[in-house]
């Protein structure tokens, strides 16, 4: 296992969370898929529970009402900061936009949720007494990200300027622009897809599985849908797939496993 124990540096993609109309339906979808299970936060956590894989603390989940998203739900991908109010302000500076505003969420942390200057929505986590995700890279865990915009040229060097990170152009075959985004010690964090038919930019999460082809029946057979795949690359075999309420994500069996 993958544990993290501490903060993770700056950029680094460290926590999410989603908000979904049916917490119920979402738990028996999400369980059954990747073996998690959910525990309360208490009264003062406003219905927000924690996702846990062997015995961890992973993401988060809560019932949001399709009227509070426009009728859209999505995972939410937040990036590691030690300064959130410092990192705030550089986002702003960048052309991006503030969503929500730094606030202290009890003693585990202090969040915020912005925009980048595409619209892409993402968070900010400055771990106190939780770093972030307590397991990551490993099956039912998430362990890749992509931002998935048609206006490559405004992402790139928001991300560059907000979080120090390096882009780097990749051969991902014909008719596809992608960049992978790295920390100044050279490890990548994500990439960004050039994707001309989205309409709302998105950052994409990938969750490790065992078996992509097994991950795509569990996901049919909770009620969710296969969009595309299962493909192979040089990464290893993955499926872009909905949950039952249309939220995307990806599921990825490493080569690295």
């Amino acid at each position: 296992m993958v544990h993290v124990t501490g903060n993770q540096p700056l950029g680094t993609p460290n926590y999410i969370d989603i908000g979904v109309p049916d917490i119920a339906r979402a738990k028996k979808f999400y369980g059954g898929l990747f073996g998690w299970s959910f525990q309360s936060l208490g009264p003062g956590a406003m219905g927000y529970e924690a996702v846990i894989l062997d015995g961890q603390m992973i993401a988060g989940i809560a019932e949001v009402p399709g009227e509070d998203t426009g009728g859209r739900h999505w995972w939410n991908l937040y990036f590691a900061t030690d300064d959130a109010d410092g990192t705030l302000k550089r986002i702003t500076d960048a052309g991006g936009e503030v969503v929500q505003p730094v606030g202290d969420v009890f003693e585990h942390g202090r969040m915020a949720m912005v925009k980048d200057a595409g619209g892409a929505q993402f968070g900010l986590w400055q771990g106190k007494a939780m770093a972030g995700s307590g397991i990551v890279n490993e099956p039912g865990s998430f362990g890749w990200e992509e931002l998935h915009t048609r206006d490559v040229d405004k992402a790139r060097p928001f991300y560059e300027a907000v979080f120090d990170l390096r882009s780097e152009k990749v051969d991902a075959g014909p008719n596809m622009e992608f960049y992978v985004l790295a920390r100044p010690d050279d490890r990548p964090v994500g990439g960004i897809a050039r994707d001309d038919d989205r309409e709302i930019p998105l950052w994409v999460v990938y969750f490790q599985v065992a078996d992509a082809d097994q991950a795509v029946r569990r996901v049919k057979e909770g009620g969710g849908t296969l969009k595309d795949g299962p493909w192979d690359t040089p990464y290893g075999r993955m499926a872009d797939v909905r949950d039952p309420f249309g939220v995307e994500f990806r599921v990825i069996h490493s080569t690295e496993q």
